[in-house]
């Protein structure tokens, strides 16, 4: 009996460990269950939300240009990388990139100097290059000449002490070159009202009456027998200028003792194409507002201002009054020595246009331009080896080249960075 009971008892607390164990595995099976189908739900609900922020993410108004649209407005860089680590997603840099063609492009000698703002004259084979920055804080006031036929620099001079290191307004008859206004000094000094002339046969240099009020980088032509100088800043750096003076030069002299007041310009602004064709004048491009002095400071250190670059084109009819011509595919601007005249075209290298809408850096320009005089149409023939500004331009037997400048940060960051004197060349085919 004893065995037995116990016997009976042993096999009772037997069923219910057994009993115990088995609702052990349900409840741990539902358990787990349950939290696979949460991190199942979990990952799915993560993916669909990130693909929703991705898609609902808003563009910058300020990407639309008015004419024409760019096809390529917007591209990433780095976006999973910075969305896994929390960061706030980034527009590419180059964001007002416009498609064009590839130019293979040539390395020649560079320029003796790197130059920021110079200028620059081609007449025949020879391209003299004057003034401009080397760095903020010092001007070059000497100019270099480039030969065409043999590829060469050689030649250089001085300028007069008096005259301006930038922001210059010039333009040649095919000898003598008339330099006009301008800043005088590094920094953001002020500008000065001289105006001087070159023989570039003589090399020798002599005074023209001083503008009437001084001027920074004025679009500056020689039309119909008077020397033509238009906008540019005025006297503070920032405000633009409307005003347009002319005075009656020939054989690098002046007809007349003043310069007289002509139409003004419809836009005022620095940095603007002036080119004349087939006896008509044209003015390309440029901005309002620039770089300004900061107040108090002992050397004028620059201090930034609002700018806004525009592509409006204007020409200047027989009866002197302004029309509205087709504006550029993009805003551009610093492109005063930027331009040549090929094949009844206007060629336009680099310059910059509007700001990143992010950063609100400077943003430079990296496609080459033409204008069609013919159908007064737009298109960009090319591109440029880097984005670049203030370029110097000139174009000999069906070889387009430019020098000198500031050019990007990189292929993706079009801020402005290294002053530079290289010298570039492309066959051109239009």
């Amino acid at each position: 009996m004893g065995r037995a009971a116990a016997t009976t008892t042993a096999t009772a607390n037997a069923k219910n460990k057994n009993k115990k164990l088995v609702f052990g595995f349900i409840v741990g099976g539902f358990l787990g269950f349950a939290l696979f189908a949460d991190l199942l739900w979990a990952s799915n609900s993560s993916a669909a939300a990130a693909a929703y922020r991705s898609i609902s993410l808003p563009r910058s108004p300020s990407l639309t240009f008015s004419f024409p649209p760019p096809t390529d407005t917007i591209k990433d860089t780095e976006i999973g990388k910075k969305q896994k680590n929390g960061e706030k997603r980034v527009l590419s840099a180059t964001f007002a990139d416009l498609p064009g063609p590839n130019l293979t492009w040539e390395k020649m000698s560079p320029a003796p100097v790197p130059r920021l703002d110079g200028a620059a004259i081609q007449i025949n084979n020879l391209l003299y290059v004057f003034a401009g920055y080397g760095t903020i804080d010092y001007v070059h006031s000497h100019v270099d000449v480039y030969n065409f036929t043999d590829n060469s620099w050689g030649g250089r001079f001085d300028m007069p002490k008096e005259m301006a290191h930038s922001h210059l307004g010039m333009v040649t008859d095919g000898r003598y070159i008339y330099v006009v206004t301008g800043q005088y000094g590094p920094q953001c000094r002020g500008p000065t009202a001289r105006t001087f002339v070159l023989d570039t046969e003589t090399k020798q240099w002599s005074d023209l009456p001083p503008l009437p009020v001084p001027r920074y980088a004025p679009a500056t032509q020689l039309w119909r027998g008077r020397l033509h100088v238009m906008g540019g800043s005025k006297e503070n750096r920032h405000t633009p200028g409307l005003e347009h003076w002319s005075i009656a030069v020939k054989d690098g002299k002046a007809l007349e003792q003043a310069w007289l007041t002509e139409i003004p310009i419809p836009r005022g602004g620095p940095h603007r194409a002036c080119v004349v064709v087939d006896d008509r004048l044209y003015v390309i491009g440029g901005q309002e507002g620039d770089f300004m002095a900061k107040p108090g400071s002992p050397i004028f250190k620059c201090s930034r201002r609002n700018e806004v670059v525009y592509g409006d084109v204007y020409l200047l009819d027989d009866d002197m009054k302004w029309k509205v011509l087709p504006p550029m595919p993009k805003p551009d601007s610093h492109i005063e020595f930027a331009w040549q005249i090929v094949n009844n075209s206007i060629i336009i290298v680099g310059g910059t246009t509007e700001k990143h809408p992010e950063t609100k850096k400077m943003t430079l320009v990296g496609e080459v331009f033409q204008f069609q005089l013919d159908t007064l149409k737009w298109s960009v023939v090319g591109k440029l080896p880097y984005r670049v500004k203030t370029t110097l331009v000139g174009f000999w037997n069906g070889w387009l080249y430019f020098t000198s400048g500031q050019r990007d940060k990189g292929p993706d960051d079009p801020a402005p960075r290294k002053v530079i004197g290289e010298m570039w060349r492309t066959k051109l085919h239009l």
